[in-house]
C-alpha cells in the first residue's frame, strides 16, 4: 500500500510522506575519514592544508565544488587530481565506516509505517550505490540522488527530483542532514528539516536555518520522527 492510499487515521499519524536523508555525518559515521582524506589530499598536491573545520565544513557539497573550498590555493588544472588523491585515502579507510547505531532500527519503523525513504547526498552515484550493496540497506530506501547526477547542494534540485518521482508536495516532505548545506537546500525546496548535532557541522550554524528539531543522536532523532514524523 502506497502511502498516499493508507487510510485516514494512518494518514493522521504521519506528518510527513517522504523523508529524505544526507548520508554522511546523518546516516554513516563517516566524517573523521573524509576530513582526513581531504587534508591528506591537499597535501599530496602541495595545497595548504585545511584545518579539521575547514576541511569538515564542505562535507555535503559535490566533491569538486567541496575540494575547490577546501584548497582554494591549489590551481584549477591540479583539480582533477586532487580529486584522484582523495579517492585514493577514502578508499584506503572506508572498511572503518559503519552506519551509526541505531539507525537501521530507526530506517525500518520508518518503513514499516509506511513513509517513502530517500537519499539526497553530496556523494558520488558510484560512491552511493557502493554503500547501498551492504545486504541491510537492500530494499530500505525508495530512491536517491547525488550530487554529479543532478545538481550540488544547497540547490534544491534533488529534493524537486525526489518530490516529482513520488508526487509529494514540500509540505509533505522533510530533510534530515548534519550541514547548513542540507538545511538550506531544503529551505529552498519549500520543505521542512530536522538536524542533527553529531555530524560534520557545529549545530551553533543550524539555527537560522529554521530546523524543525536537532538530534544529538539516532535514537534521539528516531523518537522525534515516531512522534512528530
Amino acid at each position: 500500500m502506497s502511502p498516499l492510499s493508507q487510510p485516514e487515521s494512518a494518514a493522521r499519524r504521519r506528518q510527513y510522506d517522504l523523508i529524505a536523508f544526507d548520508w554522511d555525518g546523518t546516516l554513516f559515521d563517516s566524517t573523521a575519514i573524509i576530513a582526513r582524506s581531504i587534508q591528506l589530499a591537499v597535501r599530496d598536491v602541495g595545497g595548504t592544508v585545511p584545518s579539521d573545520r575547514d576541511a569538515a565544513f564542505v562535507i555535503g557539497m559535490g566533491l569538486r565544488a567541496a575540494l575547490a573550498h577546501a584548497a582554494p590555493d591549489v590551481p584549477e588544472s591540479r583539480h582533477p587530481e586532487l580529486g584522484e588523491r582523495y579517492r585514493h585515502h577514502y578508499m584506503a579507510d572506508q572498511h572503518r565506516i559503519s552506519l551509526f547505531d541505531g539507525t537501521l532500527a530507526m530506517l525500518a519503523e520508518l518503513k514499516a509505517r509506511q513513509h517513502w525513504l530517500t537519499v539526497a547526498t553530496g556523494k558520488s552515484r558510484s560512491g552511493l550505490d557502493v554503500a547501498l550493496q551492504a545486504v541491510e540497506l537492500r530494499g530500505l530506501f525508495d530512491a536517491s540522488r547525488t550530487a554529479d547526477e543532478t545538481a550540488g547542494k544547497p540547490h534544491p534540485r534533488m529534493l524537486h527530483e525526489l518530490m516529482a518521482e513520488f508526487g509529494v508536495t514540500p509540505a509533505r516532505t522533510l530533510m534530515i542532514g548534519d550541514t547548513t548545506h542540507d538545511l538550506q537546500m531544503a529551505r529552498n525546496a519549500g520543505c521542512a528539516s530536522v538536524a542533527v548535532s553529531y555530524g560534520a557541522h557545529s549545530p551553533e550554524a543550524f539555527g537560522e536555518l529554521g530546523p524543525l528539531f536537532v538530534a544529538h543522536s539516532v535514537p534521539q532523532l528516531h523518537q522525534w520522527l515516531l512522534h512528530h514524523g
